[in-house]
Parts: C-alpha cells; structure tokens; sequence
C-alpha cells in the first residue's frame, strides 16, 4: 500500500510538471530586442504602473521593429541620479539592450538623443554593419520584483533574488575564480505573467523562465553555466525546460512548437 501511494505522488508530479512545462511555454512576449533602461531605484520602490517620457518615447519608436523597454536595478550596474519631479523629461538613462544573435550593446539615452539611440539599437537588433556590439562573457540574469505591480513578484521574486545572491556568494568564497563570477543580477519590473512568479530572464542567451523557487536556483544556475555565453539559436533545446517561457527571437507559435 506505500507503494502504491507513493507511485501515485510519482505520477501526480510528474503530471503536474508536464502540464506546467506546455502552460509556460509561449508565455513570453515575442520581441527581436529587450532594452533595460538603468534607474539608481529598486523595483521595490517602483510604483505599481511605472514609466517615464524616456521610457515611452523609446517604446513607441523600438516596437515598430520588435523591442521592448523596461526598467532595471542593480547596486553594481551604472546608473543616473533621477531628476527631481516635474523634470522627468530631461532624465538620463544608461541602458543594456540584447538582441538576437548579435548580443549585449550600452548606450546612453535621454529624448535629446532618442532618434540616434533608437537607430543604433535598430540597427543592433537587424544586424547592420556599423552597429557596435559588446565582447563581453557575461551572463545577466534579471528577476522581477515589482512588488507594487504584483505582490507575487515582489514576494516569490525578491525571495529568488536573493537566493541567487547568496548562491552566488556561496560558490565565489568557495573558488574565487568559480565560472559564477561571469555572472550579473538585476531586478526589473514588470515583464508579464504575475501568476509564473517569480520570473528569471536569462541574457544574452534570451530565454524566459517563469515557476522559478528559491530551491530551484542551484540547478537553473547549473544549466545556464553548461551554455555557451550568447544568443540561443531558434532550433536549439531550451534551458531548463521545466520552467521555460520562450525565447528571444521566437514568436508564441515559435515558442510553442520548440517544446513539442
């Protein structure tokens, strides 16, 4: 009788992962390119539905051709000092962009350059020579922590934040030059779908990981650092299929049939 009882946990969860893995996959929102803009603030201190004139004007002009901004923090990521109500307009951002399969690019945008900032990043995202891309190995993980948008994210991600900060920390006082050490945490807000908190972005690799548990960040960290650092390609096995949203590059249909 333990048997069969415990042979039917096996099955429930097993059936649980399975139907888990089909409803995550085709979640994340098709995009060519993903554009953080740096705030000197966490997410947890972000309004429940935060945006700026920056923020807007460069979305309005990016998703013509398939980019998404967002907002991002990190005490070891550069930053600018917000200006002071009433001159959001006049702010300036430092940001990271990501694009398939060209990489990571940096650049500094306000609205007095945002029609040259927007071109270099078009350009970036379609492959155009001339367009400057970085060289760098890192690994940056993004986890959202938008508490004020969705207590979910603010609570599940926060706990998985931390959970990679410490397991970072863990395996760099064991071995300083550990392969962790290419890797970089920030939080970001709002990137859709509360109910798959807390949800990890994996760049420049590009994909999206939602479900994820502080348990869970030991072998997620594992499976990313087995990878190549750049872009998947379209056809390639996700990263830790379990907890697999989509891919950069990759339409919902796209997304949908790689795990089929």
């Amino acid at each position: 009788m333990p048997a069969f009882r415990a042979l039917k946990t096996l099955v429930r969860s097993l059936s649980t992962a399975a139907r888990s893995t089909s409803e995550l996959a085709g979640t994340a929102p098709p995009h060519r390119c993903y554009i953080f803009l740096h705030t000197p603030q966490p997410p947890s201190e972000y309004p429940a539905k935060y945006a700026t004139p920056v923020q807007r004007a460069l979305l309005l002009r990016t998703a013509k051709w398939g980019g998404s901004v967002n907002f991002a923090w990190s005490k070891d990521q550069q930053s600018i000092r917000a200006r002071p109500p009433g001159e959001e307009g006049k702010q300036e951002y430092h940001l990271t962009a990501f694009a398939h399969p060209q990489g990571k690019l940096e650049a500094t945008v306000s609205m007095d350059n945002i029609e040259e900032v927007e071109e270099q990043l078009r350009m970036h995202a379609e492959g155009i020579s001339g367009a400057t891309s970085s060289n760098s190995d890192d690994v940056h993980l993004y986890v959202c922590t938008h508490g004020a948008r969705d207590c979910r994210c603010g609570d599940t991600g926060g706990a998985v934040a931390q959970a990679v900060r410490d397991e970072l920390r863990k395996r760099r006082d064991a071995d300083p030059s550990d392969p962790s050490t290419c890797i970089k945490l920030a939080e970001v807000a709002h990137v859709g779908g509360h109910k798959y908190a807390a949800n990890l972005l994996v760049y420049p690799h590009g994909e999206w990981l939602g479900e994820v548990k502080p348990e869970d960040v030991p072998e997620i960290l594992d499976a990313i650092l087995a990878l190549p650092t750049h872009s998947r390609n379209i056809d390639e096995i996700p990263i830790c299929p379990r907890h697999w949203r989509g891919r950069m590059g990759l339409s919902k249909d796209e997304q949908i049939q790689l795990m089929q």
